[in-house]
């Protein structure tokens, strides 16, 4: 690789310290005119040109900020810095320096802070985008789900590469417009569900268009999610705001709530405002195999014609305690002619929800799963997921390379296919994005372009759970349910005054 402009950098570096607190005051952008500046009209790409001021250096070493710093957000600064990354920056609305905790979360924000401690901490990612210019080549993203929008979006059209936790946004509209963006910059992306990265899921992937099972009919996944808080109908009571919380930017783009520590740092999951329950936390890891094997590379991008849930629990606060969901698809290259199905099973069957302990409250280990037809006599808890085929079924866990093979004599003289998926470096999604800027390769394998599609598809789950019973019939060209206009301000939310983009 070819060395940084060590001159030019010391250069910058030298003249933030040097510069006085009145300087830089009367220099800084303040936060709203950044924002107008930096986002543009995001979304509305066409005969926008975008610069990608770094997506196509070559670096001696890679800088990385993190956006989002305890728990997940811990553990990517941790990935990023094994891959190769030098960690400039650390954004998190918590600053543990001014207040104690023993929330384990919390005390990662810290543990970060101790690990990294020449990286520049800042409370607003916004602030860091402007201060940190050129001095950061990529972005973590592990925010909670309702920021990672505008965190990545921003720091794509600032022409930064972008991991961004799973799922990819809280929003439909947001899936799309973020695949969009980075088309159109060129920056190296890719979404943090890790076992995308595992060899035994792109091998699977691989048979599964080969037709080890013959053409798809069915697809089946399954969690013992949520659990966390999720199922109230009414706010915990606000309470004071600990001094280091910026409860304001904690809120960001979402309607306003009043601070209590039983909604974040973690159990804000369980708010359709900032979190999306166990569907959005989990299907982005164990539908990603079934979905990664129906996309045809290179064409349209896979998307349902209709979605409908059952559930129990929701209200018009949190996601269901337990769901059942089905997307119907039209026929794909390795799916039967008429199409196939995907269903999605999570929660506890008997669970409740408890306002006096603000906790969801379980009788029995039994979650939803499919049912023995399905199953074929194997424990739903050993594995994640199921493809069905014309000519067998394909048992999966995305933690484990043990996948089962059950099919019929279709597979006497079956011809095995070679690799051809890339395979990620040391099975590490980090390291593979890594290389991906670094240009070993074109693009990590879970980029915004696959990720996109797969949390767009989602998040119309999510859309059926808040209307449940329904068949919704999906129009992808024009993003919209079919006669159901009423429904457009939940595939494309407003945000709080000062957020709007």
């Amino acid at each position: 690789m070819k060395p940084r402009k060590t001159q030019r950098i010391k250069k910058l570096i030298s003249k933030q310290e040097n510069s006085d607190k009145a300087t830089k005051q009367e220099t800084k952008l303040n936060r709203r005119q950044f924002q107008k500046n930096l986002t543009g009209t995001i979304g509305a790409l066409a005969g926008f040109h975008f610069l990608p001021a770094l997506a196509d250096k070559k670096l001696e070493k890679p800088t990385v900020a993190g956006i989002g710093i305890g728990g997940k957000g811990a553990s990517d600064l941790t990935g990023a810095s094994a891959a190769g990354f030098e960690v400039v920056a650390l954004v998190d609305v918590f600053d543990t320096t001014k207040f104690k905790s023993d929330d384990r979360r919390v005390r990662r924000i810290q543990e970060s802070r101790e690990t990294f401690p020449e990286a520049t901490f800042f409370q607003d990612y916004r602030e860091m985008l402007s201060d940190m210019g050129d001095r950061v080549d990529a972005v973590t993203v592990s925010t909670p789900d309702h920021h990672h929008y505008h965190a990545s979006a921003m720091a794509m059209k600032a022409g930064k590469h972008v991991y961004c936790q799973k799922p990819l946004t809280h929003g439909i509209g947001e899936a799309r417009s973020l695949r969009e963006i980075a088309l159109a910059t060129g920056v190296k992306t890719q979404m943090g569900n890790q076992a995308h990265a595992n060899d035994h899921m792109r091998r699977c992937v691989e048979l599964i268009r080969a037709g080890v099972i013959g053409k798809v009919k069915e697809i089946h996944a399954w969690t013992n999610r949520p659990i966390w808080p999720q199922g109230f109908s009414s706010a915990p009571k606000g309470q004071t705001i600990p001094d280091g919380i910026n409860w304001d930017l904690w809120v960001g783009p979402a309607p306003w709530v009043d601070y209590s520590p039983l909604i974040a740092p973690f159990a804000w999951r369980g708010w359709w405002n900032y979190g999306t329950g166990a569907l959005g936390d989990m299907a982005c890891h164990i539908m990603d195999m079934g979905y990664w094997a129906m996309q045809a590379d290179g064409s349209t991008p896979l998307a349902p014609t209709s979605v409908k849930a059952k559930q129990s629990g929701a209200t018009k606060l949190s996601p269901p305690i337990n769901s059942v969901i089905t997307w119907d698809f039209d026929s794909s290259p390795y799916s039967s002619k008429k199409g196939f199905q995907f269903h999605w099973y999570d929660g506890y069957i008997d669970a409740k929800f408890e306002p006096e302990t603000w906790t969801l409250k379980k009788e029995s280990e039994e979650y939803n799963h499919p049912d023995s037809d399905v199953l074929d006599g194997y424990s739903f808890k050993n594995y994640g997921s199921v493809i069905i085929g014309e000519e067998g079924k394909l048992f999966f866990n995305r933690n484990r390379n043990n996948w089962v093979l059950k099919t019929s004599n279709h597979i006497d003289g079956f011809q095995w296919p070679e690799p051809s998926i890339n395979r990620a470096r040391e099975e590490d999604n980090y390291k593979e994005w890594y290389d991906a800027i670094d240009g070993k390769i074109d693009q990590s394998e879970s980029n915004f372009s696959l990720a996109g599609p797969l949390t767009e598809t989602i998040l119309l789950g999510v859309l059926a759970q808040k209307h449940p019973n329904r068949e919704l019939k999906w129009d992808r060209e024009n993003m919209s349910v079919v006669g159901e206009p009423n429904l457009s301000k939940e595939i494309q939310r407003p945000y709080r005054d000062g957020w709007k983009i």
